[in-house]
């Protein structure tokens, strides 16, 4: 009867360190004891080199956290920029339409107390078009004999010797008038001023919000 041999799973110990016959280690066995004191000098490194660990693992922890709050703080100033133009946007639009609301309301007192005020300065700014022509014509609305008179006398003051032909234009709105002289001609109406003037201020506003337009040509 044959005896069976013990299992190297239920022998309590296993010693794999191999020995020759004449006791000289061939191979060494991976066990290593636990180490149980410890002296001064090895304490002191261990606890040196523990708080270094503890250091370094403290400071890379950090520095992920201020990455991830500076990166917080980029997008909301990204959000709040973007927030922050529209509404520099919005206030300067309003801005602009109070002013030529104000300016409309001015600009209408002013021509309803001096109605040939544009003309006048018309005349004075094309005195040297208009001199060597020998007639010059006035058209415009409402033309009563004071208002002929004024304008003529208007034209006296800015130089202009040669005859002033009226014409009365019924649909040119009040303070409106057309000027021709033998080689020229010029033409003002408040309200294709305003719309000149609203429209380069629109185009001036877009331009500053980065969506940049030629700017509307001609005189106003």
């Amino acid at each position: 009867m044959t005896q069976a041999q013990p299992s190297t799973q239920t022998r309590p110990f296993v010693f794999d360190t191999e020995f020759s016959d004449t006791g000289a280690v061939l191979r060494s066995g991976a066990f290593t004891p636990t180490k149980r004191a410890y002296a001064p000098a090895e304490v002191e490194a261990l606890v040196a080199q523990a708080r270094a660990e503890a250091r370094t693992a403290a400071l890379a922890e950090a520095d992920a956290l201020r990455s991830q709050a500076l990166a917080t703080i980029a997008q909301v100033l990204t959000q709040s920029a973007g927030a922050l133009q529209a509404a520099a946007e919005r206030h300067r639009a309003g801005a602009a339409d109070l002013a030529l609301t104000a300016a409309r309301v001015i600009a209408g007192a002013a021509l309803t107390r001096f109605p040939h005020g544009p003309l006048k300065t018309a005349l004075e700014t094309l005195s040297d078009d208009v001199e060597a022509s020998a007639r010059l014509v006035v058209a415009a609305s409402e033309l009563d004999d004071a208002g002929r008179d004024e304008i003529s006398r208007l034209c006296a003051d800015a130089g202009f010797p040669g005859l002033v032909v009226f014409r009365d234009e019924p649909a040119l709105p009040p303070a409106a008038f057309v000027l021709e002289w033998a080689d020229g001609r010029a033409a003002y109406d408040p309200a294709s001023a305003e719309a000149r003037i609203r429209q380069a201020l629109e185009t001036a506003l877009a331009a500053d919000a980065g969506h940049a337009e030629n700017l509307s040509q001609g005189d106003l």
